[in-house]
């Protein structure tokens, strides 16, 4: 809020007017104003008269809290110490609890922390990558908007056709990585799951960057007929960033969920409960041979699967496979 909206909810207040009434003079959300009283309200215990809601204290407030992550720009040995220990795999609130446990040293809290992590400062040394959730932007939940020059609106799932959507069309994928305890290293594992026949792909990754899996997914679909590789659907996770690189090298359309809405690819993430029998979190993926993870896709695959007739994705996915080659 600006320090003229300041002045008018001050005054408004000591008006006794409503907040829904100060929302709609200043054309904001109540929330919004809720939220405003709440963090800039002036307390004076050794004089209660000056308790309250002033406009000067609280854009004075209101900019101290935007000048907390300068601490971590100005003190080379704060900022050091912060991103060892987000390297060591601590949490923001982790390493800010133990900077109070410990004393004698200037600290910072953990919203700090995370502001400074998502500034330029901290992309350009990618410090999200170690934090424990990632996301390309951090925003308050009411405040989300969708990632649009990223995930553009023509990409959006509900634009995907209806028949791809009740599974009528051979062709179509959902992609999704399935991660580990953090303490075992980045690699990961992606589930490639077609729609219609539920086969199932499976590989390591040994790391989350964007555009190597980009290519692995590339080698892993060109071999087949344009038919059978039509389009792939990923959630907004910071690994499909480079999903153009996908559309330029196979040809295939990309759709991406809804922000938070995972569940709009049941496809895979029912296949990743499955997996998870056999690669629980803890698992150090390092230590397994590549071709297990082949392996595993196999078996699942030669499965019989109820919403298939009892068939198997193996037997369904040649057979539509056989149909989309005779089509070229």
């Amino acid at each position: 809020m600006t320090l003229p909206e300041r002045r008018i909810v001050a005054a408004m207040l000591q008006r006794k007017i409503s907040v829904a009434q100060i929302a709609v003079q200043l054309g904001r959300h109540r929330s919004t104003i809720h939220r405003e009283i709440r963090r800039n309200f002036w307390h004076d215990d050794e004089v209660p008269m000056a308790t309250g809601y002033w406009h000067m204290n609280a854009q004075h407030l209101a900019a101290s809290r935007r000048r907390r992550q300068a601490k971590l720009l100005q003190d080379n040995d704060l900022r050091d110490g912060v991103i060892a220990g987000l390297k060591a795999g601590w949490s923001p609130q982790q390493i800010a609890g133990r900077l109070r446990l410990e004393g004698g040293r200037p600290r910072v809290c953990h919203e700090t922390i995370y502001r400074y992590v998502y500034s330029p400062e901290g992309q350009a040394q990618e410090l999200g990558r170690h934090l424990p959730e990632r996301r390309r932007k951090r925003k308050a939940r009411y405040a989300r908007k969708p990632r649009s020059l990223v995930f553009p609106e023509r990409c959006m799932i509900r634009n995907r056709p209806q028949a791809v959507k009740d599974r009528q069309v051979f062709g179509h994928w959902e992609a999704d990585l399935m991660i580990f305890r953090k303490e075992h290293g980045p690699a990961n594992v992606a589930t490639v799951v077609e729609r219609m026949s539920r086969y199932t792909v499976i590989f390591r990754n040994n790391d989350r960057r964007s555009r190597p899996l980009m290519n692995r997914l590339i080698d892993l679909l060109s071999p087949l007929p344009r038919d059978a590789r039509q389009s792939l659907t990923f959630d907004r996770g910071l690994e499909f960033v480079s999903w153009r690189e996908l559309e330029k090298g196979l040809g295939a359309q990309a759709w991406f969920c809804d922000p938070q809405a995972p569940w709009q690819k049941p496809t895979v993430e029912n296949t990743n409960r499955r997996v998870r029998r056999w690669l629980p979190r803890d698992t150090i993926l390092l230590t397994i041979d590549p071709k297990e993870f082949g392996g595993l896709a196999q078996r699942m695959n030669a499965t019989p699967r109820k919403c298939l007739g009892y068939r198997t994705p193996a037997e369904v996915f040649r057979e539509e496979l056989a149909r989309a080659s005779g089509l070229q």
